[in-house]
């Protein structure tokens, strides 16, 4: 059965995701060349930044086949050179008859450019196609190109009774090692991980992401001065206000920023409305006592109305324990 260009673009969808951990600051793209009849011949995603985009992958695997062929492609093909060549004049020049895309690329340098040029050559193009997943996911990228700030998302591990650290202080391990196994991922695909300096001195957290044999090093941000012998270091020790901390790290191509401080770091990003995503994790354990630390401390909310109220997206159990997932 010939598959329809939304299923095809759910194929797309999958292989960007393999370029998930390695692509930033640009997008994981996945792309696929499908000839006449609706087969797939050859698919493709983003590699490490200065080497190929998805199409050009793609493309490579094709060869000749690409000729009359359709380019499904999860995102906006590029008219601009880069550390690369323009994606739009790969695919003229391969022939491709028709591409199918989800979303405009919103980097200034693109914006509608790359559709412009395939059209101008000929080539048929459709938008919109799966536009609601691929947004979701590339909203880290898509908020870095229109807000030059990294997409900010807090994680936060707790009790039910929303307790993360006891009374004495120890707060590991509140959640399973599966769902510490999922916090790791979330650092995977964060290019800094915050905390302020009071979790620095509590927990000294190495703030690594590690992915079976997969150690992997994004930069370490501290909010105040972190111990010399603290395993984060090398890191950045910032003070002053989030805001320009976070045009610094949005420069410095930080597409995503994973908040893990404590209480007072992630209430602070949360009062000062800079927190884009959630990932809550609660364990079906209960704390309670005068003494234990709640996950969120010093909100101003004097009334219903000024309840900060994001959206649900994804519920999940991991392990013993349950996922959450809230747009801010």
């Amino acid at each position: 059965m010939r598959l329809t260009d939304e299923e095809l673009m759910s194929i797309a969808l999958a292989e960007g995701d393999k370029a998930r951990f390695h692509a930033p600051p640009n997008p994981w793209v996945g792309a696929l060349v499908v000839n006449e009849r609706g087969v797939v011949i050859a698919e493709g995603h983003t590699q490490a930044p200065g080497e190929s985009h998805a199409e050009i992958e793609a493309l490579r695997r094709a060869g000749a086949l690409a000729r009359g062929a359709t380019l499904v492609v999860t995102l906006e093909p590029c008219n601009h050179r880069g550390r690369t060549g323009p994606c739009t004049e790969a695919i003229i020049d391969a022939g491709v008859a028709r591409v199918v895309m989800a979303l405009r690329d919103p980097d200034e340098r693109v914006q509608g450019r790359g559709v412009q040029r395939l059209r101008e050559a000929g080539v048929d193009v459709l938008e919109g196609v799966g536009e609601r997943d691929v947004t979701r996911q590339l909203a880290a990228y898509l908020w870095h190109r229109r807000t030059q700030r990294p997409y900010v998302v807090a994680k936060v591990a707790s009790t039910l009774d929303g307790v993360v650290a006891m009374r004495d202080g120890s707060s590991q391990w509140i959640t399973s090692l599966e769902a510490r196994r999922d916090a790791h991922v979330l650092r995977a695909e964060s290019q800094a991980i915050l905390v302020g300096a009071g979790t620095v001195r509590r927990d000294d957290p190495a703030l690594t992401a590690r992915l079976d044999d997969l150690i992997l090093e994004p930069l370490r941000v501290v909010l105040g001065n972190a111990p010399a012998t603290a395993k984060v270091h090398p890191c950045w020790e910032r003070h002053g206000e989030i805001g320009p901390i976070l045009d610094e790290l949005g420069a410095a191509g930080v597409v995503q920023l994973l908040v893990e401080g404590g209480p007072t770091t992630t209430s602070a990003f949360l009062e000062a409305g800079l927190i884009n995503h959630v990932v809550w994790y609660v364990a079906p354990a209960f704390a309670g006592g005068e003494g234990t630390r709640p996950a969120l401390v010093n909100l101003t909310t004097p009334t219903m109305e000024a309840l900060r109220r994001g959206q649900l997206t994804e519920i999940r159990q991991i392990g013993g324990d349950v996922r959450f997932d809230v747009e801010v």
